[in-house]
């Protein structure tokens, strides 16, 4: 079992996960293509948009390229944070 913060956010007609990961998983696209499909069991048929903080606690998104660019202008604050399990 592992567990994750994730959140769920409905937007102009799209459905869609966003995931917290490491900076790390970011930095190689092969590996963050893996990570998108390691979270999808928790997303069943939605798109899976992840971010990574650097150490200033700025985010960075990879992902469907609008919603990472529709992401990148919400404050993280506004974003309904959730921990959740994949078994």
């Amino acid at each position: 079992m592992s567990q994750f913060e994730g959140a769920v956010i409905r937007e102009q007609g799209v459905t869609f996960a966003i995931v917290v990961v490491r900076q790390s998983v970011l930095q190689s696209t092969t590996e963050a293509n893996r990570a998108i499909q390691s979270f999808q069991p928790a997303f069943p048929g939605m798109p899976v948009v992840l971010m990574a903080q650097d150490g200033r606690g700025r985010p960075t998104y990879f992902g469907r390229r609008d919603l990472s660019q529709f992401m990148a202008n919400v404050p993280l604050r506004a974003v309904p944070w959730k921990r959740y399990t994949i078994d």
